[in-house]
């Protein structure tokens, strides 16, 4: 075969409609029809018609049944091709007057004569002979001695249906056998360097442009390598041609020949390292913005034939070359979909490894090839929900335990399942999930099924050993139960006061509003502990209005002796005003009972959230909360905490925040001493501060004059570069 440059007239295939392999249950059909048994061809050619209908005419020649033995593509072409040539001798034979050996050795001739054919046939051009090469070959009255005489050759390979006409010549009846043939005879290393490797061809070199729809014999006749001189062979040729792909994205030779050899090979599993380089070169360009060849589009990674561990792997490395979600076009992360919702019980452990890949999706911001697994997972979680639980228990992974809380809350009947098989699984790591994933689900268990569930799990652990530290888990499942409450209650509280670490503080209070007493209780010795924030926090989450005084006085006595959770306090405070729609029923009890008889710490760390109005639907009632403190605080401590807090204001609100806080302060000698130190800390510290101040100084001093002592207005002149009208 001569071999030449894109781009010329001659590029194109003449016009057809390209037949590809049946698909399974086309090909069982098919087979039936064929009289071919199931099983004789293997799994890559069973769907292949040209070789359905060759194999049958050679089991349809045969004397008995075929051998129940599985063939190969190649080899019901080489037996085809010997049985043309055989009814071809026998054909000659019979109009020579020839038997027995004798016909045996015509045929072999006639098979010689074919090969030639199929030599002739690489010269430029479309694939076929012309008409003195045919009848050179195949003669059409007498043949020479060397073909052992006789005549009618040609009408003998016409009438069998190894050649047909074409045009002004003559050519294999089948393409696909042409090819096979001509891939035989093919010098491959030449036609490698000419089509693919041009910068190994000498300069000057004339070459003849080669149709692309002549690809077939090439890629036969690479195939062919992997038969003749093994596997690595093979490996190292592709490794060859991506090398080629990566020097020049473009080349039509180097993508198709790539394509076409890889999705032909009965198991590519060989040539993993050739399809991993060849993804990340895809995924390199693609994240450059260079299109891959339309060969190597989804399609092309799911007709491999891989395990699905590899094409995973390889799938993982491709979605880096996606395109934007809404760009039209196939993906690879849709091509991965389409695997999870077809078999989840294969594809689901195969993308919880994608969890420690990091890398970002260029097309797709703020994702990365974790987070779309992750996504992935959850979006198609309903085709195999309790497979999935195990899986992600299984990875032990960061983000599959993410996946696990988003699904106790989304899916808990599904969780409550998993957390009853996993309390009776013997396996120690499965237990400690049982537990720590049941207290997760508990809160949005709903349905009386799921709670028995999670009943069922807690008994089984606490019947366990009397020493296992999933004791306390077991009972913190219980207690949250109403219908087994009043029982484990006592013993889940002495857990609890204990620090047990399985106790969480979430699950005790639960059962504040049944047992109010006892839990209370219970909490203020765990407020002393080493959570007293996270205890802080779930208590105030559990309290109803009715409860508010009696958990404001619980808080302010952890506070008073203990001031260090004075913060946790205000911070939980400040969250529930910013998270919460709807805080007013619980916050305004607690917080005002706080504000009115709560020790000074408390009092100051609430002034610092309550300083500013805020943003957010909680706003009215924040304003509502400082107006309280402004009628009600007299402690200078508090206010200067009110007047620090100033940071979190603006514009006007910054300005009545100051004032206010100056004329409460100014009552005391201490108070004035505390809002003068304040101003110029502020000046210091918060920027802009300093004109600002100087700016209401200036547009109204008879409101300040009394406020800020003539040292601060000096140092404040000094800081802010300005002077102030006395």
């Amino acid at each position: 075969m001569s071999a030449g440059s894109r781009g010329s007239g001659l590029a194109g295939p003449p016009p057809c409609v390209r037949l590809g392999d049946l698909s399974d249950e086309e090909a069982r059909e098919a087979r039936a029809r064929h009289g071919v048994p199931e099983g004789v061809l293997a799994d890559p050619d069973a769907g292949h018609p040209l070789t359905l209908r060759l194999l049958s005419e050679v089991h349809a020649a045969l004397d008995g049944p075929p051998a129940p033995v599985p063939v190969t593509r190649d080899e019901v072409f080489a037996a085809y091709l010997d049985l043309m040539c055989l009814r071809v001798a026998t054909r000659l034979a019979g109009e020579n007057g020839l038997h027995g050996t004798a016909v045996r050795r015509l045929a072999a001739k006639v098979s010689g004569q074919v090969h030639e054919a199929a030599r002739r046939s690489l010269g430029p051009g479309q694939g076929g002979l012309d008409r003195e090469t045919f009848e050179a070959l195949f003669p059409w009255g007498p043949a020479p001695a060397r073909l052992g005489g006789g005549t009618g050759w040609a009408p003998a390979v016409l009438a069998e249906g190894l050649f047909a006409p074409a045009g002004s010549g003559y050519r294999f009846a089948h393409e696909e056998l042409a090819d096979w043939i001509q891939g035989i005879h093919l010098d491959l290393a030449e036609a490698l360097r000419a089509l693919v490797h041009r910068r190994h061809t000498p300069h000057g070199t004339h070459i003849l442009p080669v149709p692309h729809h002549r690809i077939g014999s090439v890629v036969e006749a690479v195939l062919l390598l992997a038969r003749q001189h093994g596997v690595p062979q093979l490996a190292l040729t592709l490794e060859e041609l991506v090398h080629a792909l990566d020097r020049d994205p473009h080349s039509w030779w180097a993508a198709r020949l790539l394509a076409e050899v890889l999705t032909r090979v009965p198991d590519a599993t060989p040539y993993t390292e050739v399809l991993r380089l060849l993804a990340d070169g895809i995924a390199e360009r693609g994240g450059a913005g260079q299109p891959a060849p339309r060969v190597f589009g989804p399609g092309f990674w799911t007709a491999l034939r891989v395990p699905e561990t590899t094409r995973l792997d390889l799938l993982r490395r491709l979605v880096l070359a996606d395109g934007p979600p809404h760009e039209p076009g196939p993906r690879h992360l849709d091509t991965v979909a389409g695997l999870l919702v077809a078999d989840p019980v294969a594809v689901q452990p195969l993308l919880v490894r994608w969890f420690d890949d990091e890398r970002p999706l260029p097309a797709t911001p703020h994702a990365t090839v974790a987070t779309a697994a992750q996504a992935l997972l959850h979006t198609h979680r309903h085709r195999g929900l309790d497979g999935l639980t195990e899986v992600l228990v299984d990875s032990a992974h960061r983000r599959a335990d993410e996946l696990l809380a988003v699904l106790a809350e989304e899916e808990p009947s599904a969780l409550c399942r998993a957390v009853e098989r996993w309390a009776r699984d013997e396996r120690p790591a499965r237990q400690t999930a049982a537990v720590t994933h049941g207290l997760r689900t508990a809160p949005h268990a709903r349905t009386g099924a799921d709670r028995t569930l999670l009943r069922h799990a807690a008994l089984v652990l606490l019947a366990g050993p009397s020493d296992s530290p999933l004791r306390g888990g077991a009972l913190a499942l219980l207690v949250q139960d109403p219908d087994c409450r009043d029982r484990h209650l006592p013993r889940a509280l002495d857990h609890f006061t204990a620090g047990d670490p399985y106790l969480p503080p979430g699950a005790v209070a639960a059962a504040l509003p049944t047992h109010p007493g006892p839990v209370l209780d219970a909490f203020r010795a765990r407020l002393l502990g080493p959570d007293a924030g996270e205890a802080l926090r779930r208590l105030a989450d559990a309290t109803t209005p009715a409860l508010a005084d009696r958990v404001a006085a619980l808080l302010g006595r952890t506070v008073a002796e203990r001031p260090g959770t004075a913060g946790h306090l205000a911070a939980y405070v400040d969250r529930r005003l910013d998270r919460d729609p709807a805080p007013r029923a619980v916050l305004l009890p607690l917080v005002t009972r706080l504000l009115d008889d709560g020790p000074e710490p408390v009092r100051a760390a609430l002034a610092g959230v309550l300083a500013a109005d805020g943003a957010t639907a909680g706003a009215p009632l924040r304003r509502e909360l400082r107006e309280r403190l402004f009628a009600h605080e007299h402690e200078p401590a508090v206010l200067d905490a009110l007047l620090h807090a100033a940071a979190r204001c603006d514009g006007e609100e910054l300005r009545t925040l100051v004032q206010r806080t100056g004329l409460l302060l100014v009552r005391t000698p201490e108070g004035a001493t505390r809002f003068d130190r304040g101003l110029v800390d502020l000046a210091r510290h918060l920027p802009g501060f300093a004109p600002r101040l100087t700016g209401w100084l200036s547009d109204a001093p008879q409101d300040w004059a009394a406020l800020v002592g003539p040292s601060t207005r000096r140092t404040i002149e000094h800081l802010a570069g300005a002077r102030v009208p006395a």
